[in-house]
């Protein structure tokens, strides 16, 4: 049925007891995979045990928000961890990794070099163990596109992926695509303002897309509340992957599809774009 191509089920938004109930509601919604991508080394050993948990998939790395306060060290303990788990058919990328230089925090010279490091090596590492990335592309696109071309010209080409949340121009979207990268399209598509988010939904190949929540982040229209709402207290709706059926249908609705085809569409693709999905699925026969 659906796939959530990028859920943070072990957010801190989430008590233990909370994350397990929130993936059965899922479930119960359609979704019958989520992957779970891990943003610092702290998160790893939780991202790796809620998959083996609730059945899902798993990724892991060093997200850019992140990679001011990570180390050296870090990198390491990921190539030591990503070789400890490499026969783990439950883990399907390295990610989510990449560049952030949308916070302004994160822009100053030192970080976006940084930055650019850890994106480096992070690449390196996923073309040493054969898998796909789940990358962070905020104001960043083309950087991105040029580490992908270095890595390539290095003899270290990495195997696709996915380009989560992917907001930029057309142009951008078919580099990435011709580098055998899909794009991850979620709740910010179902605002009427995203004009260009919306265009992309509409326009791009069926399978060049693939589905996504960022649970508890990118709440769809229907959970989003104004500055205003929320200096009145209105809390801000928390978003799930149980909010992924409705998100697909109004991807269904731009492309003048049924949410069953774009769902049986999506599902060919995210399984093209992270291989051993489909392993998975057919192990714990969860689109059964």
């Amino acid at each position: 049925m659906w796939i959530d191509s990028h859920c943070h089920l072990d957010a801190p938004e989430w008590s233990d007891q909370e994350r397990l109930a929130v993936r059965e509601q899922a479930r119960a919604a359609g979704v019958g995979m989520c992957v779970l991508p891990a943003v610092e080394r702290a998160h790893w050993p939780t991202v790796r045990r809620l998959a083996h948990q609730t059945g899902d998939a798993y990724a892991l790395g060093i997200h850019p928000l992140y990679v001011p306060r990570a180390s050296d060290d870090d990198l390491r303990a990921l190539q030591t961890t990503l070789e400890h788990c490499r026969d783990d058919p439950q883990l399907v990328a390295v990610g989510e990794i990449g560049l952030d230089f949308f916070v302004p925090e994160l822009q100053p010279p030192a970080l976006r070099d940084k930055q650019g490091r850890f994106y480096a090596a992070q690449l390196q590492l996923a073309w040493q163990f054969g898998l796909p990335v789940i990358l962070h592309v905020r104001r960043s696109a083309d950087l991105l596109l040029k580490g992908l071309r270095d890595a390539q010209s290095r003899g270290q080409g990495v195997c696709g992926g996915i380009a989560h949340a992917f907001n930029g121009s057309q142009q951008q979207a078919h580099q990435f695509i011709e580098r055998g990268f899909l794009l991850g399209v979620g709740g910010a598509v179902t605002f009427a303002t995203a004009h260009q988010l919306r265009r992309l939904a509409t326009d791009l190949p069926p399978d060049a897309l693939v589905l996504e929540t960022d649970a508890p982040d990118i709440p769809p229209r229907w959970l989003y509340v104004t500055a205003a709402e929320r200096a009145a207290g209105r809390p801000q709706g928390v978003n799930s992957p149980a909010q992924l059926p409705r998100i697909g249908k109004a991807v269904a609705q731009l492309r003048g599809m049924t949410p069953q085809a774009l769902a049986a569409q999506t599902t060919r693709n995210v399984c093209r774009a992270l291989p051993r999905l489909d392993a998975l699925i057919a192990r714990s026969g969860a689109l059964a």
